[in-house]
């Protein structure tokens, strides 16, 4: 019988083994290619030395192709809880040293098992992904695993935020799992997601790509929107990971963090007023209106690289935590298209399940036209915008800056689609159409039977503008709240978001309603 010296040094000793990972040059390998190692990243994410790992002891039980005789340290993943900024998160960290990472029966088993206890305990799960995907010695075991976490991501979903960090391959079946969840961020160069690769690709259609081509950091931060954030390295990932925690809630019965209060809550900004150029065809950058609105000028924009037409941002005012959605009259003139209306309809759910008030900025001409768009489904994306501004029940507060015209002015949160508080700009223009196009429909006839149809159309679009580029008559039906000055604009929406604080709001009972995915 061993004493007790021995069974002490038998634990040392077998922690040692499981927490070397594939060893000492399968590390050194991975730093080469760019890559921090499984535990390195938890060490950054985590509070110093409160992370407490969870079992590190599970192995497979596979037999097959000679697995019996295979150790794989931890199962290939580290899973785990701690403190990020002081608040409660768990995580999981897939080991490529160890076998490549790959997710067979027991790794998956793991990973569950940390979703529950997020789950039970209504903390975020951070996820580092850096696996060769499905362990293919283990065959359906593999496969179940995915499907028990896809499943575990569903249960999750707007019950406490799930970050995934992509840090490697991560291919076929993998990567649903980090579609499910909340954000993505993805490591420039090192990592990449696909659901078949280069040569796979290569043999069914003959073309040429290759993996950064394919599904890099870039790729889906710019044209597929798969994910939110482009960093530039591990570290950098994590860091973006932990400013984004900072924004949220852990759960969603709980109010995201204060900041505490602004110094400066009544601070008038007189750079508001001259923001707007008199020329209403020109364009002003959107992102300067919400620095100089938000506490300190600072923000966290998910999405930047994709449908730059919209902005979606996290930010704080006197504080308190918002989202903010607003069109961006550099890009397309802010007009909405399909990708602008799928990012915003994302960013406004995610703050709806999470308890965060929403803020939109409008300068909006109308839906990009084209056949593209309708071929693209303009109408379906258009209406998910619509759908989920109507469903949201937290605080919703719209500032109306210039233009607002006919379906996209209700897109943006109008106060028929359930505004709590809509303010205005006197640069406000709420109307149908354009004036120069809605001149051309009112007044057909006498155009075409004008002397001169030129001059003709010139005073009728001045008759227009002057009855309905203003926010006046919106203002005297009860559609806009109050008309402000740009730079009372922080002032009212602090004022706005104190008076809302207490807001309850319900929808009829119901399983769930068909959002026009």
């Amino acid at each position: 019988m061993p004493n007790l010296a021995q069974r002490y040094g038998e634990l040392q000793d077998r922690k040692n083994r499981e927490m070397a990972g594939g060893g000492p040059e399968a590390v050194r390998k991975q730093h080469q290619s760019g890559k921090l190692a499984a535990r390195e990243r938890l060490a950054l994410l985590f509070d110093q030395d409160s992370f407490t790992e969870t079992d590190l002891f599970v192995q497979h039980r596979s037999a097959n192709f000679n697995m019996s005789q295979t150790a794989v340290p931890a199962e290939g993943v580290v899973t785990g809880y701690g403190l990020v900024g002081g608040r409660r998160v768990c995580a999981f960290s897939q080991d490529f040293t160890s076998l490549g990472g790959t997710l067979g029966e027991m790794h998956a088993k793991k990973i569950c098992k940390i979703m529950d206890l997020a789950l039970k305990s209504g903390v975020p799960i951070v996820g580092f992904n850096d696996s060769g995907g499905a362990r293919i010695q283990e065959g359906v075991d593999a496969l179940s695993g995915y499907g028990s976490i896809f499943y575990r991501n569903s249960c999750l979903s707007g019950v406490v935020p799930q970050i995934s960090a992509i840090m490697g391959p991560t291919a076929g079946g993998a990567v649903y799992s980090p579609a499910l969840t909340d954000f993505i961020f993805m490591v420039k160069k090192t990592s990449n997601m696909f659901i078949t690769g280069p040569d796979v690709i290569k043999t069914a259609t003959g073309e040429m790509t290759d993996f950064e081509s394919l599904g890099g950091a870039m790729v889906h931060n710019a044209r597929s929107g798969v994910a939110q954030f482009a960093c530039e390295d591990d570290a950098d990932a994590i860091a973006g990971i932990k400013k984004l925690l900072s924004y949220l809630p852990s759960n969603n019965m709980e109010d995201p963090p204060s900041g505490g209060a602004s110094p400066d809550p009544r601070r008038r900004v007189a750079e508001l007023d001259g923001i707007v150029p008199e020329d209403n065809m020109a364009d002003y950058d959107m992102k300067q209106v919400i620095r100089l609105i938000v506490d300190g000028g600072e923000f966290l924009e998910p999405h930047e690289h994709f449908a730059k037409n919209i902005i979606v941002c996290f930010a704080r005012v006197n504080g308190r935590v918002l989202g903010i959605v607003a069109n961006q009259p550099k890009v397309f003139a802010g007009c909405l298209d399909v990708d602008a209306a799928d990012k915003a309809t994302r960013f406004i759910r995610f703050c709806d399940a999470f308890n965060i008030p929403l803020l939109t900025i409008v300068d909006v001409p109308g839906f990009l036209p084209g056949t593209e768009q309708e071929w693209k489904g303009i109408i379906r994306h258009g209406a998910k915008l619509l759908w989920c501004y109507s469903e949201a029940t937290v605080p919703k507060i719209t500032l109306i800056t210039r233009k607002a015209y006919g379906g996209a002015y209700l897109a943006m949160c109008s106060r028929d689609l359930g505004a709590d508080s809509v303010l205005a700009w006197p640069t406000a223009e709420i109307a149908v159409m354009g004036a120069q196009a809605a001149a051309n429909v009112i007044h057909r006839r006498e155009l075409k039977e004008a002397a001169d149809p030129k001059a003709k159309l010139q005073a009728k679009v001045s008759e227009y503008e002057k009855l309905f580029y203003n926010p006046y008559v919106a203002a005297s039906r009860g559609y806009v709240d109050a008309v402000v000055m740009p730079h009372e604009s922080r002032i009212h929406v602090i004022r706005a978001l104190e008076m809302l604080q207490t807001k309850r709001e319900t929808r009829p009972p119901r399983k769930h309603g068909n959002i026009p995915v």
